[in-house]
């Protein structure tokens, strides 16, 4: 076989098949499984309508289609970060009945796809602060005259984004409370500020939740509610069953013997356990974990209402998403303990499962490969695709040869890294010059950044540009302790760990210290702007949609989900006032001297523009090159395919311009000072 030698180019001017129109394209992943009858349904992205999302079902005889017409999303806002935003059942007639939310208005709305009629309104809207919202719906066609939709009610009672109540509701499903808002029972009270949608017993007598208060968050501490279900469908004899202030359970799932399988992490890893209710043994319900130790992760952080790492098969066996770091699909039996991983070739599974008989459904990705819907048969082994299938728009020559690190940092704690270090099937550096890296931090902070195939990453490497994806202290996957290192700390680890980084792969002789940069949305913008305000390694950086001004977040300046997040990244502001102060890069700009790029969407209530606009006019004057672009119509995190393509080439126009590149291919930001 004939192979040509690598040519010797620059790094950062390699051509690249890999642009951001093509990039954006793929821009998300399938995600909000489950099944209505023998079909399989999910939501799927589409940047190039819009950013909404569609719904898809795969039908029993293997072949997928739309489940909702255009231009109708369903997507929920409940604590802005949504969640399960559908469930659907099949009618005493056979007919498939689904209900979702609606983005636009945030009503629920019920729809029989084979039937000839449109989505019609099952709740109303309210002009009350944010409305009435709605997520995890659970359909129970037995309940009441025409059954009932069982799911989280988030309900607006003032004008600021705090006055907001949260409780477990039923909405008739003959749509009387489309204009009627007393038309929705009420089954939990409010004693809780946050609750998930119920999960019903086997035998209907019984629902669980999860629920917690401020100031902590669910990966803090929750408790895990129990009420008796009357004949009626009302809930009673509601109490806690298993959870603490600082025990974080993220899910519950019965069993059919009436058992109750859910994810704690009071050992400091969320591990799978087992407790019956009704087993009481000195005023305690006593729990059992369903395998030994294994210092990994069998759960996740509660970002979205109804994700899932575990799901309960018909013969026993249960399927668990389980790693350190990344998830894996195994197969539980938890009367022997045996935990068998599912073949295959994908590396990383997200948090979404769904089963039917003894088939489980999830969706998958690897380095090497995005993400798709992936089946396994557990009767037979067997894995396949279903779903969204991966299919290389390029050739996979263009991907980058990714890998997973482990550095050391500040008093030698482990700091956890994928590297993706530039790379072209026809290209090399010239002898002697090293490469531009750019440091990515994620967002959350109580985030992760899986090790999966990445266009976006792959637009810089295939140019000659690396990137380092760093899963700094505050991360999960590794263990509570691991993510706690943020605690009262954010601003000060995250931008040790990402700078260790960026320093060990100078050290090693992979990057050139003059042209590192680093670039992060949401709290990875703050990380970003952080790091740009307190160090000299970055040679600039890129900043989206950011937290800037720790004052302004802790005052009502964001919304109720993360409105006292900071009291544990940070501390409670009443105490350490000035802690606030001093880390916000708003506070900051007198030691910013390197040129950056600011993105924003104008419609973002968790990082909203005021705090962009006003780290701008502290920049004002100052002789620092730097770009904002703001976004209409775009909200936390781009969604729309022409946003996604500017962000991107504006990003790339940066680094170019910075690090003396030239890139004519791109459209050059205008910086001004």
């Amino acid at each position: 076989m004939n192979t040509v030698p690598a040519a010797a180019a620059p790094y950062g001017t390699w051509p690249s098949p890999i642009d951001a129109a093509l990039a954006a394209s793929h821009d998300g992943r399938p995600d909000h499984l489950g099944t209505v009858g023998d079909e399989v349904w999910w939501t799927e992205p589409r940047p190039a309508e819009g950013g909404r999302r569609a719904l898809v079902r795969r039908r029993a005889d293997g072949t997928t289609a739309p489940a909702l017409p255009a231009p109708w999303n369903a997507r929920s806002r409940v604590i802005e970060y949504g969640g399960q935003p559908w469930a659907g059942t099949v009618r005493a007639d056979g007919e498939l009945l689904v209900v979702f939310v609606h983005f636009t208005d945030q009503r629920l709305y019920a729809y029989a796809p084979d039937g000839p009629e449109e989505p019609w309104p099952l709740t109303p809207l309210s002009e009350v602060g944010g409305g009435l919202r709605w997520v995890d719906p659970q359909v129970r066609p037995e309940q009441g005259a025409a059954g009932e939709v069982w799911c989280v009610l988030e309900e607006f009672t003032g004008p600021a984004p705090t006055d907001v109540r949260r409780v477990v509701a039923a909405v008739p499903l003959d749509g009387s409370a489309a204009d009627d808002r007393t038309a929705v029972r009420e089954l939990s009270d409010d004693r809780h500020r946050f609750v998930t949608g119920p999960k019903v017993s086997h035998d209907g007598r019984r629902a669980a939740w999860i629920a917690w208060d401020h100031p902590a968050m669910p990966w803090d501490g929750t408790v895990v509610m129990l009420a008796d279900i009357t004949e009626a469908g009302e809930f009673t004899g509601v109490r806690p069953l298993v959870g603490d202030h600082d025990e974080s359970v993220c899910q519950v799932e019965w069993d059919r013997d009436g058992s109750l399988l859910f994810v704690s992490d009071l050992s400091g890893w969320w591990e799978l356990q087992r407790i019956r209710p009704d087993a009481v043994a000195g005023g305690v319900v006593p729990s059992s974990r369903l395998l030994p130790p294994r210092g990994e992760e069998f759960g996740g952080p509660l970002w979205k209402i109804g994700l899932r790492w575990f799901h309960p098969l018909d013969n026993g066996l249960i399927a668990v998403l389980h790693g350190k770091g990344d998830h894996r699909l195994g197969i539980l039996d938890p009367e022997t303990g045996e935990l068998a991983d599912a073949p295959g070739p994908w590396t990383v599974w997200s948090d979404t499962l769904a089963v039917h008989g003894s088939r489980v459904v999830g969706v998958a990705a690897s380095t090497r490969s995005a993400p798709e819907v992936v089946e396994l048969d557990t009767a037979t082994g067997r894995t396949r695709t279903i779903g969204a299938p991966h299919r290389d728009a390029v050739d996979p020559a263009y991907y980058p040869a990714s890998e997973q690190r482990t550095f050391t940092g500040a008093d030698g704690r482990e700091i956890h890294a994928h590297i993706h270090p530039p790379h072209h099937p026809e290209h090399t550096g010239p002898e002697g010059e090293k490469p531009p890296y750019v440091v990515w931090a994620h967002g959350g902070p109580t985030g992760h950044s899986p090790l999966v195939l990445d266009l976006e990453i792959a637009y810089f490497t295939s140019r000659g540009i690396g990137v380092a994806e760093v899963n700094y202290g505050g991360s999960t996957g590794y263990g509570r302790a691991y993510r706690e290192r943020l605690r009262g700390a954010w601003g000060l680890v995250d931008v040790a760990d990402c700078a260790a980084v960026a320093s060990a792969l100078v050290e090693e002789g992979a990057a050139d210290p003059d042209r590192l940069a680093i670039r992060g949305g949401s709290a990875g913008g703050w990380t970003t702007a952080a790091s740009l305000t307190s160090t000299d390694l970055y040679a600039c950086g890129t900043i989206l949609y950011p937290i800037l001004d720790l004052e302004g977040w802790a005052t009502d300046e964001t919304h109720d989900f993360e409105s006292r997040y900071l009291e544990s990244l940070v501390g409670p502001f009443a105490e350490v006032p000035e802690r606030y102060r001093e880390r916000s890069p708003m506070n900051r700009t007198d030691r910013l001297n390197t040129p950056f790029l600011l993105l924003q969407g104008l419609d973002d209530v968790i990082c909203p523009p005021a705090q962009s606009e006003r780290f701008l006019a502290a920049v004002a004057g100052r002789g620092i090159a730097h770009a904002y672009i703001a976004f209409a119509g775009e909200s936390h995190g781009f969604r729309r395919v022409e946003t996604l393509v500017r962000a991107l080439e504006a990003e790339l126009s940066l680094y170019a311009q910075t690090f003396g590149i030239d890139r004519p291919d791109v459209p050059p930001l205008e910086l001004t000072t």
